[in-house]
């Protein structure tokens, strides 16, 4: 377990025991992951803040009967997943994706450092990510913006761990057929997913 996974786990034993600033803590440090993952889902502001407070709020009503967590990033974005897609069924389908914002800085997970050609370079990507399908970009999203495995996207997206794969294979085939600037990025994430597969 990584420092940030026990430091979460500490919050989030504490937060289960009653303790409103450990709670207020783990909303922080989520929010605007959650935020910007939920907003690909359904590019909708109002909404998404407003299923990100009832998932907290519903947490800190039910907190004495949670179970223990290990990974509260994976628990947390498997839940807002949850909502969003119980959302979207009473909608009948999702939103348009608004990949721009939702690869915005907030999340702190660029892969490039802030140079000006590596911005080019991204924004060039962001557009090509557009033409993804959104499950396609769903899993580009999870697997290299949000560090999850290929098992906790899979329990995450509610699909097999082979779908996941053959998903990912398919988004990064397109996004490699789609650009040339892009090549070596897209060998580096190819690389990763692969390497990815090994731990």
């Amino acid at each position: 377990m990584d420092q940030h996974n026990a430091y979460d786990e500490t919050l989030w034993n504490a937060f289960k025991k009653g303790d409103k600033g450990a709670f207020g803590q783990l909303y922080e440090l989520h929010y605007r992951p959650l935020f910007g993952y939920g907003y690909k889902l359904l590019p909708d502001t109002a909404q998404i803040e407003d299923i990100i407070q009832d998932l907290f709020i519903q947490l800190w009503r039910t907190r004495q009967s949670l179970t223990d967590v290990h990974n509260v990033k994976f628990y947390l974005f498997r839940a807002i997943r949850r909502d969003i897609a119980r959302l979207s069924e009473k909608r009948k389908r999702f939103q348009d994706i608004d990949v721009e914002h939702s690869f915005s800085d907030d999340s702190g997970t660029y892969f490039f450092e802030h140079e000006e050609q590596e911005k080019l370079l991204t924004h060039k990507l962001m557009g090509i990510l557009r033409a993804l399908p959104e499950r396609q970009l769903e899993v580009v999203t999870l697997r290299f913006f949000e560090n999850f495995g290929t098992e906790e996207i899979a329990a995450i997206m509610g699909i097999s761990e082979k779908s996941v794969r053959n998903t990912m294979y398919k988004a990064l085939t397109h996004l490699r057929e789609n650009t040339h600037d892009l090549v070596p990025f897209m060998e580096l994430l190819l690389l990763l997913s692969v390497l990815g597969e090994l731990v």
